[in-house]
C-alpha cells in the first residue's frame, strides 16, 4: 500500500492504491451537529458508515419514547456493520453527540473491495466480531450487576475509553444514561448523589470529577 495516498475510512494497512482510489471516488464527508440523526432505524442501508471525528449513540428504538441505547461510539469506528451484510434496513438509529465528521462509503463498491482483498476482508470481521462481542458482554453484565455497579461502569467508560481523564463532562442527558444502564433517570440520579455524598466523584450537572478511581473500578468489578 502506498502511505502517500490518504483513504478515508480505515485501510488496516492492507488497501492497494487502486482499491484506495476506488473508495475515496465513492464516499463522502457530512459533518453533523449535536444531535444529528445519521441515519434511522429501519432505513435502507445503501452506505457503510464510518466515524472520522466525534462522538456517536447507537439506540434501538422501542416505541412509547423509550430507548435502549447499544453504545456509545467515539472517532474511529464503522456504524452499523451488524447490519451492513446481513440485511438491507439498518436495526437501530445513530445520532450525534458532538459536532462528528462521518464518512459514508457506497456499499456496493465496499463489497468489492472485500472481495478482492482477504486480508482486509479479515480485518472487517474481527470489526464485525468486536462489535458482537461488545453488545455480548454488555448483556452479561447488566444481568448480574446492580445499579451502582453500572453507573460505575459507565463513569469508568467515559474517563478512561472517551476522555481519557478523570474529570470530563456526561455528552448524555440523566435519562439517556439511563437508557444505556436499562435502570430508570431517578435511580441513576441517586446513584450519582450517593457517589457524590460519599466523595467518590464530585458532580456539577453533568460535569465529573472522579476522587477515587479505585472505588469506580472496584464498583464497576464487582457490580
Amino acid at each position: 500500500m502506498d502511505d502517500s495516498i490518504d483513504c478515508l475510512i480505515p485501510t488496516y494497512q492492507e488497501l492497494n492504491i487502486e482499491q484506495i482510489k476506488a473508495i475515496n471516488n465513492n464516499s463522502f464527508v457530512v459533518k453533523y451537529r449535536k444531535n444529528d440523526t445519521i441515519f434511522r432505524q429501519n432505513m435502507p442501508v445503501s452506505q457503510i458508515v464510518y466515524i472520522k471525528s466525534g462522538l456517536v449513540k447507537v439506540f434501538k428504538e422501542s416505541g412509547k419514547d423509550k430507548n435502549h441505547i447499544i453504545k456509545i461510539s467515539p472517532s474511529n469506528n464503522f456504524l452499523g456493520l451488524l447490519s451492513s451484510f446481513c440485511k438491507n434496513q439498518y436495526d437501530y438509529s445513530a445520532t450525534a453527540l458532538v459536532e462528528s465528521d462521518i464518512v459514508f462509503t457506497d456499499i456496493n463498491i465496499f463489497k468489492n473491495v472485500i472481495k478482492e482483498n482477504g486480508n482486509y476482508a479479515l480485518q472487517i470481521m474481527k470489526q464485525l466480531s468486536e462489535q458482537g462481542l461488545y453488545i455480548l458482554d454488555k448483556l452479561i453484565n447488566l444481568s448480574y450487576k446492580q445499579v451502582p455497579g453500572r453507573v460505575a461502569g459507565i463513569i469508568l467508560f467515559f474517563s478512561t475509553e472517551i476522555y481519557a481523564s478523570e474529570e470530563f463532562e456526561f455528552p448524555l442527558t440523566r435519562l439517556e444514561l439511563a437508557d444505556l444502564i436499562s435502570s430508570t433517570k431517578e435511580s441513576v440520579s441517586r446513584t450519582l448523589m450517593e457517589f457524590k455524598n460519599d466523595r467518590i466523584i464530585e458532580i456539577d450537572e453533568k460535569k465529573i470529577h472522579i476522587n477515587s478511581m479505585e472505588l469506580i473500578n472496584t464498583l464497576s468489578r464487582i457490580g
